[in-house]
């Protein structure tokens, strides 16, 4: 294929995984007052964030901080109230030991152990911001008691003899890497009190780790077997970054790095670059050095892997190449089994939508792109929504994709050429886009797509951004992190089933967290026009779900705030306020839980009370 056709960049996102008013803007934050009984707006509790025109717009408690250096990742919640998060990349310099004398200088699994999160009172207590060095290089939480569960290189008194979160090439005999990002965790019971507790690892190669957990009578954990799921059959995965757990009890893992090919894009493909290849300091090396002595494929990385017969002695990873291949946040399935809705965390990311042709089956289906058309005459982030249109992608199974992969098999480091890529163009995705009955350009090597092919739908499958950017779907979010929905109040609210007790849920939302509104968000062009008043700080979206789980609206929540700095005048996150909101997980009681890949030295844990709930 031709020189200057190519656009393919390197796209790494590490985040964890790297969160109501009327119209106006947001007001500055409530104070709040001394710990103890609390009135919901009383001068001794905490008061809910002002905004528009005096108006509450929520409720925001500090449920916890992490230590030092560290984001707050992996926020689940099972059906029997147990949270879970973990401490990603804390800095490697703490030293203070909590109550059961562990130091948080490692990647950490851990649960908030002796409290029901479902039975949490109506107004809460806020844990304080750290001020001592026990404080702010320990995990700091208003309710429960923070529980290890595990630090990366445990190995469980032989249990798990690789170590926990460390990452070995395919043929499992060489160490890759040391991976201290914990992100995701999802937990599938197998009765009351113990289950399996799956936690991604989130680097370039990345991996996914198995507890097999019980809880003991005062709500702490034993585990009782540990496992690194062995995803060599589906040839490794990369950046394992936030996920969740389907319907029918499976997790999802989302893959968070690829290269791919970019409508606006000019620069070269770099995945068989000898230079790059043969630098040990790249993550594209790790990559190599996990197949060697095979070549990979680039296009076998950058999906959504579900993990099946999760409680077998070995569970079976999947890869869904039907949900399309770009720098996956997460993936959430709707209650129907058959609604999925995607994050994109990227700059100039796009919002996913796959409906599957049978429930609880995510092999065949068809891709969607959200159009965004923005609320006239308005930019304010915290009071500008959106409406959204979806536009149709393609449809696809798992099988006719996976052969279309293996058409850039075996492509190595003597094929490349500087200048020209031995993978797909842009030129390839706008020939697709225009609805040309055949391929417009020429293998340099190794690619398999020539001029005078017939044109398939690959382009949707392989490079997803760029195949939904040039059908109009808009590709302007930056950093669109952690998609969530409360299972049961979605159930009530779209389908009328009854299963929470009392009134049925009149409306049920999905939520957004987004960390960054930033670059192609507020560039003054395309879908996307919004000012730069939070900017770094970040947010949280939510969009109602209508007939058929479909969405067709998305409105800001709650966005961080930002003062300007006496010392260096420079704009600062409120460290009362959202910090670049990551993971975000529902209650049954409405309420959500806000996890921070922020900018304060502790981020935290945060829960926020919408004034709709």
């Amino acid at each position: 294929m031709k020189a200057g056709l190519l656009a393919t960049s390197i796209a790494m996102v590490l985040a964890g995984c790297s969160l109501e008013g009327d119209d106006g803007a947001q007001g500055p934050a409530g104070t709040q007052g001394p710990t103890g009984a609390q009135g919901p707006t009383g001068e001794t509790g905490q008061t809910g964030t002002p905004g528009v025109d005096g108006q509450s717009v929520g409720i925001l408690t500090r449920l916890a901080t992490v230590p030092t250096g560290a984001e707050v990742t992996g926020a689940f919640i099972t059906g029997e109230g147990d949270l879970f998060f973990n401490v990603q990349h804390p800095a490697s310099s703490n030293i203070e030991q909590d109550e059961d004398g562990k130091v948080f200088n490692k990647g950490t699994v851990g649960v908030l152990a002796g409290i029901n999160f479902h039975n949490l009172p109506e107004v809460l207590i806020s844990s304080p911001v750290p001020s001592s060095d026990f404080e702010r290089q320990t995990v700091m939480s208003a309710y429960g008691q923070y529980q290890v569960l595990g630090q990366q290189g445990d190995t469980y008194e032989g249990k798990l003899a690789e170590g926990l979160g460390n990452i070995y090439n395919l043929a499992g005999d060489t160490l890759i890497l040391e991976n201290q990002n914990p992100d995701f965790n999802g937990y599938v019971p197998a009765g009351e009190g113990k289950g399996y507790l799956f936690t991604n690892w989130e680097m370039y190669p990345g991996g996914m780790s198995r507890l097999s957990i019980e809880k003991q009578a005062d709500g702490t954990w034993n585990i009782t077997d540990a496992m690194m799921v062995d995803f060599s059959p589906i040839k490794g995965t990369a950046a394992n970054c936030f996920g969740s757990v389907t319907p029918w009890g499976t997790p999802l893992s989302s893959e968070e790095w690829i290269v791919e090919s970019t409508v606006n894009s000019t620069t070269d493909a770099s995945w068989n670059d000898p230079a790059q290849v043969n630098d040990s300091t790249t993550r594209l090396s790790n990559m190599w050095s996990l197949t060697a002595p095979d070549s990979p494929n680039p296009y076998d990385y950058g999906y959504i892997v579900e993990v099946t017969a999760p409680d077998a002695a070995s569970p079976v990873p999947v890869k869904h190449f039907t949900l399309g291949r770009y720098e996956h946040e997460n993936a959430t399935v709707m209650p129907d089994g058959r609604t999925v809705y995607l994050s994109q965390d990227d700059t100039g990311g796009v919002l996913f939508k796959f409906i599957a042709d049978v429930a609880n089956d995510l092999s065949a289906g068809t891709l969607y792109g959200a159009k965004l058309t923005q609320d006239a005459g308005v930019d304010d982030p915290a009071t500008t929504g959106f409406d959204v249109e979806w536009v149709e992608l393609a449809h696809g199974d798992n099988a006719t994709i996976q052969a279309w992969i293996a058409d850039f098999n075996g492509i190595g480091t003597d094929d490349y050429v500087e200048g020209e890529t031995s993978y797909m163009t842009v030129a390839d995705v706008e020939a697709w886009a225009a609805g040309a009955a055949t391929y417009p350009t020429v293998a340099n090597g190794g690619g398999k797509v020539t001029a005078g092919e017939p044109m398939d739908n690959r382009a949707v499958f392989l490079e997803s951004r760029a195949a939904a950017k040039a059908k109009g779907a808009t590709a302007e979010w930056r950093k669109l992190e952690g998609i969530s929905i409360n299972t049961k109040r979605a159930q009530e609210a779209v389908e009328g089933i009854d299963t929470i007790p009392g009134e049925l849920v009149q409306k049920a939302w999905v939520y957004f967290g987004i960390s960054d509104i930033d670059n192609t968000m507020i560039d003054d062009e395309g879908d996307m026009q919004l000012s730069d008043r939070v900017k770094d700080c970040g947010g949280v979206y939510r969009a109602q779900l209508g007939e058929n789980y479909n969405i067709s609206r998305i409105e800001p929540l709650v966005m961080g705030a930002t003062y300007r700095s006496s010392l260096s005048g420079a704009s600062r996150c409120d460290v009362e306020q959202l910090s670049q909101p990551d993971n975000v997980i529902v209650l049954e009681d409405g309420r959500i839980v806000i996890g921070e890949d922020g900018f304060q030295e502790n981020n935290t844990l945060w829960m926020y009370e919408p004034v709709e709930k």
